[in-house]
């Protein structure tokens, strides 16, 4: 294709440069000329192209830049001298055109090189910049000499790496967040371990011990579990088969999965779902896990006496579903990262109750993968958590 639109375009050149030799010099001219354009125009590109496809072993920017002008002066070169022998050009005027083609064709290999050798320092400075970015820095790109492609390019490098920094942020949050959550529990069960094995506590003590050690080994079960499944579903490594669901019977059997630990709290729980409210397009079980990771963190930062309600409607062709408790809320400035793993805002109280802070960002990962999106609503008391699921339609199955 590429030597296709290179002959068309000799071949509209040699035209339009015949017919101007017909106005002038006559019809004989004329096709000499056409013949002559079109045989010297189909050489240099046919060059041109064998060149270009090995351009490897061209080496440097300069090289390239320079032969393509050798090709184009070589073109006027030999044009001007067959125009002698079968035309109306004398020996008089080849000599000037040659000597005008040497000329141009200096000045072109020196502007050629000019250009070459801007761009070869942009090249150099990216190429400096990315060794770099591999060698462990994260510092962006300086600016380029130009405002062209290469400068696109550095823009893009500069976006990759800010992400790459980002990325490294959160892998080291990540890995401090683990690493907290991990040695609390291990450290109680090392002193536990520890005093049942020097028999220094009676069997009363020894047996409230036991309890505590189970309930920490719970706590790094579910931890690992929740690791597992969140590693997953940010990988993409799913493979649900959705199916048509009823809001309101999964939002009723959550809520009433949810009452004993709500009425523990001594926290009113209930459902709002309007009758007749189309089915969504959805995987049962896990948003039945989205529901109960809402509800749950509702629950646990509601107080005594305070109401979780789980409601759903249908909004701008979607389905929404809404978890609103009558809590303290979320502060302004931590309401953006309320769906990042391992996250939990609010006072030291609220941050050392039981949970990894993986649910909402759980939530988050199941609601995307289903097409869906979650955020925060505006509240003038509590939180008000909402995500969106398409309306039911044919069965998909999401392939890993």
């Amino acid at each position: 294709m590429s030597r296709l639109r290179s002959f068309l375009l000799v071949l509209a050149l040699a035209t339009a440069a015949a017919l101007a030799t017909a106005a002038i010099y006559g019809a004989r001219d004329a096709a000499v000329t056409w013949l002559m354009a079109l045989a010297l125009g189909t050489g240099a590109l046919g060059v041109a192209h064998a060149i270009a496809a090995r351009r490897r072993r061209l080496g440097p920017l300069r090289r390239q830049f320079a032969l393509a002008v050798a090709i184009a002066v070589g073109q006027v070169a030999v044009a001007a001298l067959v125009a002698a022998e079968l035309m109306f050009v004398s020996a008089h005027d080849v000599f000037f055109v040659l000597v005008v083609a040497l000329l141009a064709g200096a000045v072109a290999v020196r502007a050629a090189q000019l250009f070459a050798g801007g761009v070869m320092d942009d090249i150099d400075l990216l190429r400096g910049a990315l060794v770099a970015v591999g060698d462990g820095t994260r510092e962006p790109v300086p600016p380029t000499g130009g405002a062209d492609e290469l400068a696109e390019l550095a823009a893009a490098a500069n976006a990759a790496i800010r992400k790459l920094a980002m990325a490294e942020a959160a892998r080291r949050g990540l890995i401090a967040a683990v690493s907290h959550d991990l040695r609390t529990p291990i450290t109680s069960l090392r002193l536990i371990a520890e005093a049942v094995e020097d028999d220094i506590v009676d069997p009363p003590v020894r047996a409230e011990y036991l309890l505590r050690m189970r309930g920490h080994v719970d706590a790094l079960s579910a931890l690992i579990d929740d690791l597992f499944e969140f590693s997953r579903l940010e990988a993409g490594d799913i493979a649900w088969s959705m199916e048509r669901v009823r809001l309101d019977r999964v939002v009723e059997d959550a809520v009433e999965a949810m009452r004993l630990q709500a009425a523990a709290k001594q926290v009113d729980v209930r459902a709002s779902v309007p009758a007749g409210l189309g089915a969504a397009e959805a995987h049962p079980e896990q948003l039945q896990r989205v529901l109960l990771n809402l509800i749950q963190n509702a629950i646990r930062h509601t107080p005594a006496d305070g109401s979780v309600t789980v409601s759903a409607e249908e909004a701008e062709g979607r389905l929404e579903v809404e978890v609103a408790d009558t809590g303290d809320g979320i502060a302004g400035p931590e309401r953006d990262r309320v769906f990042e793993p391992f996250f939990r805002g609010g006072t030291e109280a609220a941050r050392t109750r039981s949970g990894a802070g993986l649910g909402l960002a759980i939530a988050r990962a199941i609601v995307e993968a289903h097409g869906g999106r979650i955020w925060l609503e505006d509240s003038a008391r509590g939180t008000r958590v909402r995500f969106s699921l398409r309306p039911a339609g044919d069965a998909v199955r999401l392939a890993e």
